[in-house]
């Protein structure tokens, strides 16, 4: 009596590991976390260095609360509006108003900014206007497109509160004029970048000024900056700081309605650029060649009677006798053809092949091209005959 226990089958799996994914990925891991860590320390350092910039209740080395200190010691009140409507309404002769930003307000709210101070006989004055904005804050002055970094510059102009204050940290945006009786100071490259234009018929003026250095806390003291933001900003007892947000919602009307590139910050293209060259990048790195080819074994041998049981069930499924016929006749073909003389390019060509056969043979020519050129077989029981034809020519071939 004999008991049969069945093979436990064993299975062989081809999937990664743990360890061998965390290999393959550690590279891409690391290079996501250095460029999370980055981004946090850019908007970290950039969040310290704008904090209340240009803001007059900050006393933060971009702020400007000891220009507005050394204002009030003279009399001079300073109050912060963050809205258009606020800013319109403190509008008068006796008051300068202070654009901290002109370019965030939409060109709605510049043309009413512009029409409410045009007629109010004060001062308006505006911290690096670029062009789009300039052109409606201050009709007949051009911003230059190319702009100069801070630097120490002399008036050359006749303007009293220039001269008097001498040499200052001027710079930034520059600017032309097409006023006759305007001032352009602090020349760099012979563009100003100071412009007073007066309003002749209401006494007021408006200044232009191409950079906010002089008023800025840690560069006050420098040069004649403190004396030049004092004269610019004391000529009226009261001075409204206009500090534009986007909170300033009731003052935009539909044709101050913004697409979303409007609304993206200045350098998503340099940065979009930046992450398709990085991207390109690591395309290449996973992509190159680590060494040479390595031959591995399979993980389970396959005997080729199997393999060849396999292809002809696969043959026989799919009633591809035609497949079958033309694979067999061409490999019985292939060890024909070195056996009689002929070279293994010309074993499919009758021509070249079935002479010579004929010839070793001393058979005939015709039953030899149907045997090995033949049309495919009708039924599974002529391809098995086909088979066994095949294998008898190539055991007569082989005889010595």
């Amino acid at each position: 009596m004999t008991t049969g226990v069945a093979p436990v089958p064993t299975t062989t799996s081809t999937a990664p590991g743990g360890r061998q994914v965390w290999t393959r990925t550690r590279g891409i891991v690391l290079a996501v976390v250095l460029l999370l860590a980055g981004a946090v320390a850019i908007a970290v350092i950039r969040s310290d260095t704008r904090h209340g910039y240009l803001d007059p209740r900050s006393a933060d080395p971009a702020g400007s609360r000891a220009v507005a200190e050394l204002l009030a010691d003279r009399g001079v009140s300073t109050r912060v509006v963050t809205t258009l409507a606020e800013a319109r309404t403190a509008a008068g002769r006796d008051t300068t108003l202070l654009v901290a930003a002109p370019d965030l307000l939409t060109p709605g709210q510049q043309t009413r900014l512009r029409a409410a101070t045009a007629g109010s006989g004060g001062r308006m004055l505006l911290v690096a206007a670029g062009s789009t904005s300039v052109e409606r804050l201050a009709p007949g002055v051009t911003a230059d497109p190319a702009t100069s970094s801070r630097i120490t510059l002399a008036p050359h102009c006749g303007l009293p509160e220039a001269r008097r204050a001498g040499s200052a940290d001027t710079g930034g945006i520059r600017y032309t004029t097409t006023h006759l009786d305007a001032d352009s100071c602090y020349p760099s490259q012979r563009l100003a970048t100071l412009v007073r234009v007066p309003a002749t018929s209401t006494g007021g003026d408006t200044v232009v000024l191409g950079a906010p250095d002089i008023l800025l806390n840690e560069h006050l003291d420098e040069q004649g900056n403190a004396s030049l933001a004092l004269q610019l900003l004391g000529s009226r007892p009261h001075l409204v700081w206009y500090l534009p947000s986007f909170s300033d919602s009731t003052a935009t009307g539909a044709d101050d309605q913004k697409s979303l590139f409007d609304l993206l910050p200045s350098g998503w293209l340099w940065g979009t650029l930046q992450l398709f060259v990085a991207a390109v990048l690591a395309a290449f790195w996973r992509a190159r060649r680590l060494g040479p080819l390595v031959s591995e074994n399979l993980p389970v041998a396959i005997r080729a009677s199997e393999t060849v049981e396999g292809r002809a069930r696969l043959y026989r499924k799919a009633h591809a006798r035609d497949r079958a016929a033309a694979a067999l006749r061409s490999t019985a073909r292939n060890r024909l053809a070195p056996l009689v003389g002929v070279p293994v390019s010309q074993a499919h060509s009758p021509e070249a092949l079935l002479p010579a056969l004929s010839a070793h043979l001393h058979g005939d020519g015709q039953a030899l091209h149907s045997l090995l050129f033949g049309p495919p077989p009708g039924d599974d029981t002529a391809l098995i005959a086909l088979t066994d034809q095949l294998d008898a020519l190539e055991r007569e071939v082989r005889r010595p």
